[in-house]
């Protein structure tokens, strides 16, 4: 038995609400949606992973998702042409990436990283 995708759901009330955020600052796609639920994705493969920490590393809170990028400053410019306050960062981190975190609109703590 293989693991083939591991897939977080966010609870919330209206996930309209995600595409301001997740389609504009990230460029991801709906591909699925059935109103009350809505997928995005890049695309891309990925590999199956699940994180389980006691901190988010450099004493910060634990993210509840992580998304890597290929370009940190372009995602930058995005939350900052749209508002979005920044949590924590951006900070290069001891162990090889340069980071940071905002609130997604349900107030999720998203950790943005690129591998440096």
């Amino acid at each position: 038995m293989k693991v083939k995708r591991i897939v977080p759901n966010i609870a919330t009330d209206d996930p309209a609400k995600a595409a301001a955020f997740y389609e504009t600052i990230f460029g991801l796609d709906i591909i699925m949606d059935h109103g009350w639920l809505r997928t995005y994705s890049s695309g891309e493969s990925m590999t199956v992973q699940l994180g389980v920490a006691s901190e988010g590393g450099s004493g910060t809170l634990v993210p509840d998702l992580s998304i890597e990028v290929d370009d940190l400053d372009e995602v930058l410019e995005r939350v900052h042409t749209a508002n979005v306050p920044i949590d924590y960062g951006p900070v290069e981190e001891p162990w090889g990436v340069r980071r940071f975190f905002v609130r997604d609109p349900f107030g999720k703590i998203v950790n943005v990283l690129q591998h440096l």
